[in-house]
């Protein structure tokens, strides 16, 4: 299974159509792609009917901390939304969890740490097959690194050993890899500035970073 892997476009769809063509010289045929939050910049959530009408690919996408929650509804009625539920595609399930744990700046899609581990908790939970939890923040103490600091969800970092992927977005310095209890933890780059990755799952997990430039 080969996924396209955006995060952190706000609002900004100039660079998609390079992306698109560069994922698909990459790995040919993507099956998927992942949109990791804020596709809006503080709305209108109507925004993102652009991005979603650039796409043939199934796409799962999630809300981000920059957009409003009624986005949620607007990604149900386009069939794409992945907050708070599960989608199987193929041998893969496929789990999400939009918003961000609380920042210093009140943005409009925050939730508190024991909510975010209710959640992440339930949708971990009875499924034997392989598991990519797309989320927006995160974990805390993996790529969320700051000049002052970590500042991922502490209650998101109970995921790692318990699926096999974690794609997420929210810290735009903080683009890469890392691995945690056996989980691979991807952070693709700001789709905003022409960053995605092209992540290819077979009996290994790889993920190739690629640019619009």
């Amino acid at each position: 299974m080969k996924l396209l892997a955006l995060s952190d476009l706000h609002g900004d769809y100039s660079h998609v159509k390079a992306l698109k063509k560069t994922a698909g010289q990459k790995a040919g045929k993507i099956d998927a792609v992942l949109v990791a939050g804020d596709l809006t910049d503080f709305g209108p959530d109507e925004k993102a009917l652009e991005l979603l009408a650039m796409f043939e690919e199934p796409v799962l996408a999630i809300p981000g901390n920059c957009d409003h929650p009624s986005i949620v509804g607007l990604l149900e009625e386009k069939g794409v939304n992945l907050h708070k539920s599960k989608r199987t595609i193929g041998k893969m399930t496929f789990a999400g969890l939009g918003g961000s744990n609380p920042t210093p700046f009140n943005t409009p899609f925050e939730l508190p740490e024991d909510e975010i581990a209710k959640n992440v908790s339930a949708l971990l939970k009875g499924t034997d097959a392989r598991i990519v939890l797309l989320s927006h923040a995160p974990p805390k103490n993996t790529l969320d690194k700051l000049p002052f600091g970590n500042v991922g969800s502490d209650a998101l970092a109970q995921a790692p050993g318990k699926c096999d992927l974690i794609v997420c977005g929210h810290i735009h310095e903080a683009r890469g890899t890392v691995r945690v209890n056996g989980t691979l933890i991807v952070n693709p780059g700001m789709a905003a500035k022409g960053e995605a990755a092209v992540i290819t799952i077979n009996d290994e997990i790889t993920v190739e970073f690629i640019d619009s430039k």
